[in-house]
C-alpha cells in the first residue's frame, strides 16, 4: 500500500519513515511484549524531538491517528493504522549530580540511568526490571523496589517536554502549564508525545536486600506469614511475593525449574542488621531454596526480582486490594497454589502503603494510593496457551475479588484496554479531571494510546 503524501514528510525527517515494504519496519513495530503486534501505516523512528513535532503535524493535515512507542514492554491496545512514532532513538541523558537529578529522553532504559547514577551514590526510582524505558513506566506512576521508602516515580518528576497534538513542542512543570503537569505524572494522558523527563534521584548507593526462594509445597505457610508480617513493615522496607512457575531453562535457577517455588522479593533501606531483624520471621518460616539477601549495592536493583529480560509474548493483569485476610490468602492459593494447575508464569503481590499511601509535594494524578497490595498475574502468550491463560488470569482475580476496590493501577492494565476498564485505575473525581485535560489537549483525538478515558 502507497500511503500519500509520504515524500514530504519523509523530505522532513532527520530520523527514518518506514513502510510495510521497507526492511526495518517489523522491527520497529516490534516491542518487547510480542503479544503486541502493532500493524500501522506508517513508522517513523525519530532522530529528535523535532521529528515527533512533525510526525504530528503531518498526520494531523493527513488525517491520520497517531501511537508511540520505545521499549514495548506494557501490551495495550497494538497500533492498528495511523503512524507509530518510535522514540526509541531519544538517547539523551544526562545526570547532574550537584541537584541529584537525571534528564532523559524517551528512549532512555532504567538500566542507563542506573548506570550513570550509581558512580555519584545516587539511584533512581527504577522499577523492577531495568530494561524498561524510564518515560512509559513514570508517567503511569512507576512503583518500584524502593517504592514504599521514596513513593512513586512520578512522585519526583520536575520537567516534561512533550510533542502536543498540534504539533508544538511544551514545557510542562509545577509552574509552567501545571495542569498538563499534574495529568502526565501517573495519568499516562495520551494527549501528546512526552520526548524527555527530568526526576530527582534518591541519595542511595545500596541496599539490604535481594530475594528468598522456597518450594511450592512451602506456599500455604510463607504466604499466610507474608500477609500478616508486610503490614507491620516500616516505610524503609518494599517487600512483595511471588508464585513462580519457570521453565526448565538455562537461564533458570536449577531449584526453581519445572516446578512451583514462593519468591519472597526484599529492600530495606538503612542499617542492614535492622533489616536483617526485620527480614527474621520471612527468613524462618520455611527451609530456603535459594536466599540472595545481602548489602548490595545499587547497581544490582535489577537482581531482586528478577525479570526477564528476552522479548516474549505475554498477558498480565491486576486488581488493587484494600485487604489481605486469611480468607483472601486461602483463595489465592487455591487459585495458583500447590493444587492448582495454572498456565501462570507469575502470580505476584506487592505491598502498598508507606510513601506510596502519601501525596507528594506537587500533586499528581496517580490513583490507588489508599490500597494496601497490588496483585499482578502473569501468563507466557503463545497462541497455542491464549485461551488457557485468559481463562487462569480471570479465575485467579476472581478469587481475590471480594477484597478489592476493582480498580488496577494503569502500568499493570494489561490487555484490558476499553475505555471504561481504563477508567477504573482512577478515582471518578480524576477521571473527570484528565478527560478535561484530554478535550482541552487532544480534541480531534489525534492520540490513542491503548489506555484511554474516553470512548
Amino acid at each position: 500500500m502507497t500511503v500519500p503524501g509520504t515524500a514530504t514528510l519523509r523530505h522532513a525527517l532527520h530520523g527514518d519513515l518506514l513502510g510495510p515494504a521497507d526492511a526495518g519496519f517489523a522491527a520497529a513495530c516490534r516491542g518487547f511484549n510480542l503479544a503486541a503486534v502493532h500493524a500501522p501505516d506508517l513508522v517513523v523512528r525519530a532522530a529528535g524531538a523535532s521529528d515527533v513535532a512533525t510526525a504530528i503535524r503531518w498526520s494531523a493535515d493527513a488525517g491520520r491517528s497517531v501511537s508511540v512507542h520505545a521499549t514495548g514492554h506494557g501490551s495495550g491496545a497494538p497500533a492498528d493504522g495511523g503512524v507509530l512514532v518510535d522514540t526509541s532513538r531519544l538517547r539523551r541523558l544526562v545526570v547532574d549530580p550537584a541537584r541529584a537529578t537525571a534528564r532523559v529522553g524517551a528512549g532512555v532504559r532504567w538500566q542507563e540511568v542506573i548506570d550513570a547514577a550509581v558512580p555519584h551514590g545516587l539511584a533512581g526510582l527504577v522499577g523492577s526490571a531495568p530494561a524498561v524505558g524510564v518515560v512509559g513506566y513514570t508517567l503511569g506512576g512507576g512503583m518500584g523496589p524502593m517504592a514504599r521508602t521514596f513513593g512513586y516515580a512520578a512522585d519526583h518528576v520536575r520537567r516534561i517536554e512533550m510533542a502536543s497534538a498540534t504539533g508544538d513542542l511544551v514545557t510542562a512543570t509545577e509552574d509552567r502549564e501545571p495542569e498538563l503537569f499534574w495529568a502526565l505524572r501517573g495519568g499516562k494522558c495520551d494527549v501528546g508525545i512526552v520526548t524527555s523527563l527530568e526526576f530527582d534521584l534518591m541519595p542511595v548507593a545500596g541496599f539490604y536486600g535481594g530475594a528468598i526462594y522456597f518450594a511450592g509445597t512451602d506456599a500455604p505457610a510463607v504466604l499466610s506469614l507474608f500477609a500478616q508480617w508486610a503490614p507491620t513493615l516500616p516505610d524503609s522496607v518494599t517487600a512483595s511475593i511471588a508464585l513462580l512457575r519457570l521453565p526448565d531453562a538455562p537461564a533458570v535457577p536449577a531449584p526453581l525449574r519445572d516446578t512451583l517455588s514462593v519468591h519472597v522479593r526484599f529492600v530495606h533501606i538503612g542499617d542492614p542488621a535492622r533489616g536483617a531483624t526485620l527480614l527474621a520471621p520471612m527468613r524462618a518460616v520455611a527451609r530456603p531454596l535459594l536466599d540472595t539477601i545481602a548489602p548490595t549495592g545499587y547497581a544490582r536493583i535489577g537482581s531482586v526480582h528478577s525479570d526477564p529480560t528476552e522479548p516474549m509474548p505475554a498477558r498480565d493483569d491486576a486488581l488493587l486490594l484494600d485487604s489481605l485476610p486469611t480468607a483472601a490468602v486461602d483463595a489465592l492459593l487455591d487459585g495458583a497454589g500447590p493444587d492448582a494447575d495454572v498456565p501462570l508464569a507469575i502470580v505476584e503481590l506487592r505491598h502498598l502503603g508507606g510513601a506510596l499511601a502519601r501525596e507528594p509535594r506537587v500533586a499528581n494524578a496517580v490513583g490507588g494510593r489508599d490500597s494496601a497490595f497490588c496483585l499482578a498475574v502473569i501468563g507466557a502468550y503463545p497462541p497455542a496457551l491464549r485461551d488457557a491463560v485468559d481463562g487462569a488470569i480471570g479465575t485467579v482475580l476472581d478469587a481475590v475479588r471480594p477484597w478489592s476496590p476493582g480498580s488496577r493501577p494503569i502500568n499493570f492494565q494489561g490487555s484490558a484496554t476499553k475505555p471504561q476498564e481504563v477508567r477504573r485505575a482512577w478515582p471518578e473525581a480524576t477521571v473527570r479531571r484528565l478527560a478535561r485535560v484530554k478535550d482541552g489537549w487532544d480534541p480531534d483525538r489525534r492520540f490513542r494510546f491503548g489506555y484511554s478515558i474516553l470512548d
